[in-house]
């Protein structure tokens, strides 16, 4: 403590005010049925390709809505807030589709059925969606039809080294913040048709896991077994680098079978290594650099270092209007504040492991009475190990305060303890709760309600008639500069697709051709 303290008075108030902050969330399109809307991106709500604030995720039925980085939260919802209004009211003058406020999907079609993203005829349109068949193939449609919220975050002044000592300590930690803000504890009996799974039944259609925090992040989540094998060290960039190169490079039988293109001559995936791309490696947080038109993200980050991180194990909470709150924003701020300012030890195989197994279980079953995780091949209470960490964290909490005023950090932290001590009243037992009162324990039923309330609230907000014109303004902007890249591409697809898989694009200050013309925004990345 006496170094956190420490560290907590060398930073400058001016420096905890450069904090910047950004939400990208991701939603399905579903029918009022509560069955997934099959119909095309809406085309008023411009080009998945090239609009900065409005795309698509991996289908066409999953929007996913993108504020900028800002400093302060209040700024943050309500960019966030604006976005939910133009995509509703899109929406409403289309049909009665809403968004789906949980994380786990609405009812799901065969796999087959659930809509691929398209992203127009430019080559980095039909990489994407390209990437996105390769996924179906190698983890089926189901899985990535799941949804989540990415905080982004960053401090002035922060190094590369610094930064993956924050992502050490934050995957050490990530078991609080399922178990406070996990809100996944069940499912439509769909999405498992077919897999094996613990669940067990919940009334007609669902299946829950009795004290499970986040299915999202268990193992019927983001999940995959040649990814298993993977034992991505964060120690360094260069190590960190060094292990994805090798992922993003080394051949993988069963993606080999798979190949390239099927024998019709259509695309199958991007390439036949362990990864296709970079984000196809699936962790709870990520090191991020804003990367140029055509380049690789792991060429960013070793030619210009880390520039913030990607906190990617966030559930959509249900019982929030956007998914997320003001309180549960300054947690993480406070949180991701304490990483970074804590001691790190370096990771181990070990360590790696018993992270994972403390993500699965806090993931199944985080709310049971006496849970123990594994700290240092130890166990541990999870109740006393959150108590701890919470502890630790009120003169982090104290100090944003000092800067920005208020006392709204230290009231996210006591939030916190008490939802520690009292596990009924977290977003997870929550929804249980509301299934079983209100909904004859069914999962869509509960989820559909929430859904409506949300668009009839996000629908009577009032929305000025010069928001909307500048929401307008971008899907025009958006759908020329689609045009604009799909008429200057002169380079056969497969050409495009061999350079930029090619392992030379992955390196250190390596020089290639341009792929892409710029600017293009942050949804045009694969």
């Amino acid at each position: 403590m006496n170094n956190l303290k420490e560290r907590i008075e060398a930073l400058s108030a001016a420096r905890l005010r450069g904090v910047r902050r950004g939400v990208e969330k991701e939603s399905l399109r579903a029918q009022p049925d509560g069955k997934l809307a099959l119909t095309p991106h809406p085309g008023a709500l411009g080009s998945a390709l090239t609009h900065p604030h409005i795309t698509t995720d991996f289908s066409e039925s999953q929007v996913e809505l993108i504020t900028g980085a800002h400093k302060d939260v209040e700024t943050v919802l309500q960019e966030l807030v604006q976005i939910h209004q133009f995509t509703y009211h899109v929406m409403d003058e289309a049909g009665d589709e809403r968004l789906w406020v949980s994380s786990m999907p609405c009812g799901l079609p065969t796999d087959e059925t659930i809509p691929i993203g398209r992203y127009g005829s430019s080559n980095v349109g039909r990489a994407k969606s390209v990437y996105r068949m390769g996924l179906s193939h190698r983890y089926g449609r189901r899985m990535q039809t799941i949804s989540g919220i990415h905080y982004n975050w960053s401090l002035p002044e922060v190094s590369s080294e610094q930064y993956f000592a924050l992502i050490r300590n934050f995957r050490r930690h990530a078991f609080l913040l399922l178990y406070l803000f996990g809100a996944s504890p069940a499912l439509c009996s769909s999405f498992v048709d077919g897999r094996p799974h613990e669940l067990l039944p919940l009334g007609e259609g669902s299946m829950h896991m009795p004290h499970g925090t986040s299915l999202r992040m268990g193992r019927l989540g983001y999940q995959s077994e040649a990814q298993a094998s993977l034992a991505v060290s964060y120690n360094s960039l260069d190590g960190y680098a060094a292990s994805l190169q090798d992922a993003l490079t080394r051949p993988w039988p069963a993606y080999e079978a798979i190949g390239i293109r099927n024998l019709g001559g259509d695309y199958n995936q991007l390439a036949t290594t362990l990864l296709q791309i970079e984000n196809e490696f699936y962790g709870t947080i990520r090191p991020k650099r804003v990367i140029y038109p055509g380049e690789r993200p792991l060429h960013a980050l070793r030619e210009r270092g880390v520039e913030y991180v990607e906190v990617r194990l966030m559930d959509l909470d249900p019982f929030e209007t956007v998914g997320i709150n003001a309180q549960t924003m300054r947690f993480l701020d406070v949180f991701l504040l304490h990483c970074l300012l804590t001691d790190s030890p370096p990771d181990t195989r070990e360590e790696i492991a018993d992270l994972a197994h403390n993500q699965h279980l806090t993931a199944a079953r985080g709310r049971e009475p006496g849970l123990q995780l594994r700290r240092a091949a130890q166990p541990v209470l999870l109740a006393d190990w959150g108590a701890e960490l919470l502890q630790e964290f009120a003169p982090v909490a104290d100090a944003l305060d000092a800067a920005y005023g208020g006392s709204r950090h230290g009231e996210a932290v006591q939030a916190a303890a008490a939802a520690l001590k009292d596990p009924s009243t977290l977003p997870s037992a929550r929804v249980l709760a509301a299934m079983k009162a209100s909904h004859n324990d069914s999962f869509v039923s509960f989820v559909r309600a929430q859904s409506a309330q949300t668009r009839e609230t996000l629908l009577a907000l009032p929305f000025p008639a010069e928001q909307r014109a500048g929401f307008e303004r971008l899907t025009r902007e958006s759908l020329d500069e689609q045009k604009r890249i799909e008429a200057s591409d002169t380079m056969p697809f497969e050409i495009y697709r061999e350079q930029y898989v090619s392992p030379a694009r992955l390196g250190f200050k390596n020089h290639w051709p341009e792929l892409a013309t710029g600017p293009v925004s942050q949804s045009a990345a694969l």
